[in-house]
């Protein structure tokens, strides 16, 4: 699918990996991001780490994870969706959870909540890198809460449709704008679908 669009990309946010030292890691691992396995790959103890079954949120870290020589045994869109999952079948189990330091509450609140042993390991750092915008957009393509919020520190909404990829993203702007389209599918390629779908019903 292709469409006649005008495009202005530009990085809202910067990823940067935080190295970690390890002395245990619980029964089973837990990613819910690509960023946190890359960060993961860089670790002294990464062909230890590939002895552990691993649970996912995404289907291209489930990907990144495999490609790696990582056993995947449950992979979901959402955080919630994996909670869910963890805390109904492998309530008895401990999990090691590698996250960002703006890390979602909703998965570690879950099993907290459901008595489960974890422990979190900050492996990356996502710093906001605010600036303007090009002006006279028609539509802005979100791919992370942390954008959003990145790109509302110097920038307001006008009337430009906020494609989001997926519900957390959508969430971020809820009382900022209505005007909020939100991809099928949790990726970036969908997001992008949408919005020419979208443009191409005008």
């Amino acid at each position: 699918m292709s469409a006649n669009f005008s495009v202005d990309e530009a990085d809202f946010i910067h990823i940067v990996s935080k190295p970690f030292h390890l002395e245990n890691t619980n029964d089973y691992l837990i990613f819910t991001s690509q960023n946190a396995v890359e960060s993961l790959l860089e670790n002294e103890k990464v062909t230890e780490l590939k002895t552990k079954k691993c649970f996912c949120v995404g289907e291209k870290t489930k990907a990144l994870l495999e490609a790696n020589d990582f056993d995947v045994i449950a992979s979901t869109d959402y955080a919630s969706e994996l909670a869910s999952i963890i805390c109904n079948q492998y309530g008895k189990s401990s999990f090691t959870f590698f996250c960002g330091n703006l890390r979602r509450d909703i998965l570690p609140d879950s099993l907290r909540l459901a008595g489960i042993t974890f422990e979190e390991v900050e492996v990356y750092e996502t710093q906001l890198t605010p600036h303007k915008a090009a002006a006279d957009l028609n539509a802005i393509l979100f791919f992370s809460p942390s954008g959003v919020l990145s790109f509302l520190k110097e920038n307001r909404l006008q009337d430009e449709v906020c494609f989001c990829i997926g519900n957390t993203t959508a969430k971020a702007l809820r009382g900022i704008t209505k005007k909020v389209v939100t991809a099928n599918q949790p990726t970036m390629e969908s997001t992008i679908v949408k919005s020419i779908e979208f443009f191409n019903k005008i």
